[in-house]
């Protein structure tokens, strides 16, 4: 596969961008190769510099739920161009997309828009600690928030990717306040909150974990955080950025029954554009100013652009046997590559929640960070550049996931795993 252009690029960036990307994750670092810089998308399919072709699992991190220019979203956003691009000022499109977001979401009774998951996730923790008056925030191994300074304590995705343990810049004393549990350890919970429960300001998890790969909570895991908040007066927080949407119209939180004091999102109500957002019940959300004295601001919140291509997706989504067929299309790909692996003689894990899927080369379920951490890392590196020179886009970590849009058919699914069963053979090899 020719890869000239992109490699050009790549050299053009290392000169004026750190580490010529602006995500740590897209350089590729930990599987052994340089990005390919991508120069459009369709469907699901996205094209590089080279012109080369790729069925894309990334879908830019999750949020092209529906696939690349989709012309719903496409022309909601030609639409709301003819308005402008930003005004710094309220209008009626915030408006719908937290009344769709309210109306999937029944533990939400109030939204504010933000303009990423860090943001999200940052704000709520702020907003627990003033509705509590504590300071201490209880995470989880693995489990990634974003880069704000209370939560890369032990987190996952680009952090767990790249093998930092936390990140300098960081005062010891903000990170003091920050306890990172095990992932599915409801013992360790337990111990915690019968021990500091009276100090935790809130519990954040990410309630399906994708920051590690694909980590399904444990049975009992979620409830156990719901019964021991409301026990000790702590604030609940599902950060769905990834799964709300995404596993389920009414995010994770519909699949398990819990319901959270908080949620935050991202991803998909964006439609593929800079979008956060966080929400909870009156009471708490009235803390925000101007209503409350929690101060949190942003120029570029509520932007029309991005409202509108979130508009548009999540009005898609809504669709009857919109989920039905992501689900088809999900086990479809799972069945697969587990099948893929076994006639290959490779021990390797896959399994799906959703339209999120995880592929572990490890003999066992995966149930926390450290079994993810402990799974063949060289295996996957191979897997990853294997799968790339034969047009398949996947995520460069063994730590992150899988993501099946609507835009993915039969065949898409079906050279996919064909494609794995080659790389898979070359790697028993």
């Amino acid at each position: 596969m020719n890869l000239t252009n992109s490699e050009n690029l790549f050299q053009r960036a290392l000169k004026v961008i750190p580490g010529g990307v602006n995500s740590p994750v897209r350089a590729c670092k930990s599987v052994g190769a340089d990005p390919i810089f991508i120069d459009h998308a369709e469907g699901c399919e996205i094209f590089d510099a080279d012109g080369n072709r790729f069925i894309d699992y990334i879908g830019s991190w999750g949020p092209m739920i529906l696939g690349h220019r989709h012309p719903a979203v496409i022309e909601s956003i030609a639409q709301v161009l003819k308005r402008g691009t930003s005004f710094g000022a309220p209008l009626d499109l915030e408006i719908r997309l937290a009344e769709l977001v309210i109306d999937a979401f029944p533990s939400v009774e109030m939204v504010r828009m933000v303009n990423s998951g860090t943001e999200a996730a940052m704000s709520a923790v702020r907003l627990a600690r003033a509705a509590t008056g504590r300071s201490v925030v209880i995470k989880f191994d693995g489990c990634y928030h974003g880069h704000a300074d209370t939560l890369l304590v032990a987190a996952g995705s680009g952090v767990a990717t790249l093998g930092i343990p936390g990140s300098p810049g960081i005062p010891e004393s903000i990170a003091h306040h920050t306890l990172s549990l095990p992932y599915n350890d409801i013992d360790a919970v337990k111990q915690l909150m019968t021990e500091k429960g009276d100090k935790i300001a809130c519990i954040i998890v990410e309630p399906v974990a994708g920051n590690m790969g694909l980590v399904a909570p444990a049975k009992g895991f979620l409830e156990t955080l719901k019964e021991l908040s409301e026990k000790y007066g702590s604030i609940l927080i599902f950060d769905e950025v990834m799964t709300g949407f995404r596993v389920a119209l009414g995010g994770a939180q519909s699949l398990y029954g819990i319901s959270p004091d908080l949620t935050c999102f991202g991803k998909i109500i964006g439609g593929g554009l800079p979008v956060g957002a966080y929400g909870g019940n009156r009471t708490i959300m009235s803390h925000i100013a101007p209503q409350g004295s929690v101060y949190q601001a942003g120029t570029l919140s509520g932007n029309p652009i991005a409202m509108a291509a979130g508009i548009a997706t999540l009005e898609q989504i809504k669709k009857d046997g919109f989920y039905e067929s992501l689900e088809e299309k999900s086990q479809r790909l799972a069945i697969g590559l587990a099948n893929a692996a076994k006639k290959a003689q490779i021990p390797a894990t896959v399994r799906h929640i959703g339209s999120m899927l995880g592929l572990f080369f490890s003999d066992r379920e995966v149930k926390n960070f450290d079994d993810a951490k402990a799974c063949d890392l060289q295996d996957f590196a191979k897997f990853y550049k294997g799968m790339r020179e034969n047009g398949i886009y996947i995520a460069p970590s063994q730590f992150e996931a899988f993501f099946i849009s609507a835009a993915h058919e039969t065949q898409h699914i079906d050279a996919t795993i064909r494609a794995a069963e080659i790389v898979l053979e070359e790697l028993r090899q």
